[in-house]
């Protein structure tokens, strides 16, 4: 069980730094004493302790909870003036302590002249977690001691309060604060780097950061939150909505499905390490926007969860207070370098990637960046040359942020590739300046085909084999690569040449027709050796629309190598979900239904470009972008479109031609124009200005419009000009321009085509 705790599992990545003073005695107006050891750290707070009365070292926060607290400065610098230190917050995982973060630990922080803060967040052991800790504080933890899952008003303002207080004293500067932390530290970190120098008060609106007393301005220099959500209520639930490469990827449409056996582990952990509001010893909970237990209930009891509104203020709380994603960005975040795991399956790669896609397009030059490897929760291998890069870059970030020291790092995307065995070093490091760039051709399977995802279809072994909770840290588990029955399975040929170098997220593109509301699809994308054993590359948990659409979802995003011989697969099942341990990694839907595939792409991004791996990559082809989405900074517009020419022919009645046109999948309703156009006409001796109007005039050979829902396909009718029907008569070339006229941007598609004649009316 213990393995279920959430904690910064990521080693020595989250060290912090040095900071400040020798005539340090205490902290906090004397709540804590401080002592010097051997080698002239400064420590101030003790290793506390649950059992009994409990030794602790607790100071009152900005509504007086006590919190359990500890910092740590440098040796005396005499004779230089002491105090006045730059600062780490260092954040610890779900369900742990300040304890985590040991005084040896902060050596690594300390001795590059930082002073570290550490805190047991509230609700956690002795910060009004433990029965102890509450009979000790004498009602000082009964207002809002207990969990608020990383809430900006409580657990985040704490962080501010004290590094404020350590500001009025002297012992810091308010202008040189670093934040860092793996988990919930991780969100702890990001959340006060997009804070920056603003505090989020009670009722959500935020004020200028300044220390308590002497109202010094304050603010984050810069921050490394590892493996963080940024937006925790996807991160739990995803639906499968994100996309890598739109502006905005918040979470909308459908509810998503519960990643259950990383939601009930991180429960019961919070259950065994602190105290949830209405956990005993406390009273029955009345205050909702922090009752976890009744939301985590609600979301346990399953489907419907659309249009139920508890499941709605429990996912507009989540929004409005726990993630980084959704604090107001009218003014850019501190300088960030946010690392996530290929191989984490609780905070994915799209987790930075989102957050960093907005902030790129919002702030264009603003310093922000990525790096990602084999580390991480369940399944992550924490190979030790990716801990170790990563370790190296963040301390290079913090030190130029806040110290002003070192060289400017590096500004853009490094990434690892996951290889196996877990032994076996991870491909790269491979650097981009963005996401983007590290994406240059691409490996594709189409299937016309239909495949039907069948209600209680798949393997619950091969699902508990590949249940993260299950495989531990081993994201080379094997099973058997058989196809599954009432699973839609993709295989594309062997790799061939060198191989290729998955790098980005899996995309696929596909006719769904789900009539049941609440049914699910699972995806699953897999490495099959020659010898017929596979290994989960890649997943996702995709809540479909209720119909028929052509829709689109992308797998989390990952890097991987397909050495020679080795197959890319594609699961699509109706469950991730074994019953077996916390019910397996993804919760299955109640009252599943059948789900038809059809028209199925599969786009694999790849770090190799054209023509690589024997010719099987090959030009990046156009994906689609939902109607309403605007396309992230680093991406080209030439290579997304919205609605495009359906299938059919185009058939002329009377003075119209009928065009099938297919809408935007997924998204908002997409506004179309539709144009059918001559051939260009042949240069002239007019001016180019002139040339240009009149000839794009001339090709216009007939105009329609429609309204199309996403994902959906119409007929529309383009009424043609004289000159339309004289070239049709004619039996001239024409093209067909397809135009998605949109607040977000119009994207467009030109096609070649020919125009059947329709059937003429017979005469009574």
């Amino acid at each position: 069980m213990r393995k279920l705790v959430l904690l910064s599992v990521v080693v020595g990545s989250l060290l912090l730094a040095p900071g400040a003073q020798a005539a340090i005695t205490d902290v906090f107006g004397g709540a804590l004493t401080c002592t010097e050891a051997g080698d002239g750290v400064r420590e101030c707070g003790v290793v506390s302790s649950d059992g009994g009365a409990g030794v602790r070292s607790t100071a009152p926060s900005w509504d007086d909870t006590p919190i359990d607290v500890k910092v740590a400065f440098p040796p005396d610098p005499s004779p230089s003036p002491d105090g006045n230190y730059p600062l780490i917050i260092w954040g610890h995982g779900y369900g742990g302590s300040k304890n985590d973060l040991s005084f040896s630990a902060m050596r690594h922080y300390t001795d590059r002249g930082y002073a570290v803060f550490a805190m047991t967040a509230r609700g956690f052991h002795q910060s009004c977690g433990k029965p102890n800790a509450i009979t000790a504080a004498a009602g000082a933890c009964d207002d809002a001691g207990w969990i608020h899952l990383m809430d900006d008003r409580f657990e985040v303002r704490d962080a501010q309060f004290f590094a404020g207080e350590l500001a009025d004293e002297e012992l810091v500067d308010g202008q040189r604060v670093g934040a860092t932390g793996g988990s919930y530290g991780g969100g702890l970190s990001l959340q006060l780097a997009t804070l920056k120098d603003r505090v989020m008060m009670p009722d959500g609106s935020v004020v200028p950061w300044t220390s308590p007393v002497d109202h010094h301005p304050m603010r984050i220099a810069g921050a490394t939150p590892n493996i963080p959500w940024s937006d925790l209520a996807y991160s739990l639930t995803p639906n499968g909505g994100k996309l890598d490469y739109v502006a905005d990827a918040a979470y909308t449409g459908r509810i998503g499905i519960q990643k259950q056996s990383f939601v009930q582990g991180l429960y019961l952990s919070g259950q065994g390490a602190g105290s949830y509001c209405g956990q005993s010893p406390y009273p029955a909970c009345t205050d909702f926007q922090s009752d976890i237990t009744a939301w985590n209930n609600r979301l346990n009891e399953g489907e419907p969860y659309d249009g139920d509104p508890m499941t709605t203020a429990v996912f507009n709380e989540i929004e409005a207070h726990h993630s980084a994603y959704y604090i107001d960005h009218s003014t850019p975040p501190a300088p960030l370098l946010i690392s996530n795991g290929f191989t984490d399956d609780l905070f994915p790669a799209d987790e930075a990637i989102a957050y960093y896609n907005r902030i790129r397009s919002e702030y264009p030059n603003g310093p922000i960046s990525m790096l990602f490897g084999d580390f991480g929760h369940m399944r992550a291998a924490n190979k030790s040359a990716d801990v170790t890069a990563l370790g190296d870059a963040q301390d290079a970030w913090l030190d130029f942020y806040i110290k002003g020291s070192g060289s400017q790092p590096f500004q853009g995307v490094t990434s690892f590739a996951m290889t196996c065995p877990d032994s076996q070093p991870s491909g790269g490091p491979f650097q981009a300046g963005s996401w983007a760039g590290l994406q240059k051709g691409e490996v594709r399977l189409d299937s016309a085909g239909a495949q039907v995802l069948q209600p209680g279809g798949g393997s619950a072994d091969v699902d508990e084999a590949f249940d993260p909770v299950s495989a531990g840290g081993n994201p080379c588990t094997t099973a058997s690569s058989a196809d599954l029955p009432g699973v839609a399975t993709y295989r594309l040929p062997a790799a061939t040449g060198s191989g290729f170098t998955l790098m980005g997220s899996p995309t696929v593109v596909a006719k769904i027709s789900s009539p049941t509301a609440n049914s699910e699809v699972a995806a699953r994308l897999l490495d099959v050796d020659p010898s017929g054993t596979e290994t989960l590359v890649d997943r996702q948990l995709y809540r479909p629309q209720v119909g028929t659409a052509r829709q689109v979802f992308q797998l989390h995003p990952t890097g991987h190598l397909f050495a020679p011989g080795h197959v890319a697969k594609l699961e699509l099942l109706p469950s991730d979900s074994h019953g077996a341990l916390l019910g397996g990694y993804g919760r299955a839907a109640n009252g599943q239904g059948p789900v038809t595939i059809s028209n199925l792409s599969l786009r694999l991004p790849t770090l190799d470009g054209p023509g690589a791996a024997g010719g099987q990559a090959r030009p990046a082809s156009a994906l689609p972008l939902p109607c309403g989405a605007e396309i992230a900074q680093q991406y080209s517009s030439s290579e997304y479109v919205r609605a495009t020419l359906g299938e059919g022919k185009l058939k002329r009645k009377g003075k119209s031609v009928m065009v099938p046109v297919d809408s935007a999948p997924s998204g908002e309703v997409c506004r179309v124009q539709v144009r059918l156009l001559g051939k260009k006409p042949k240069k002239g001796k007019r001016s180019a200005i002139s040339a240009k109007k009149k000839g794009k005039k001339k090709r216009i050979l007939g105009t329609g419009k429609a309204t199309i829902a996403g994902g959906q396909s119409k007929v529309v009718k383009v009424k043609l000009s004289k000159r339309g029907r004289a070239t049709l008569r004619k039996g001239g070339p024409i093209r067909v321009q397809v135009t998605t006229v949109d607040a977000a941007g119009n994207t467009l598609q030109l096609t070649n085509a020919k125009v059947m004649a329709g059937q003429k009316k017979r005469k009574r």
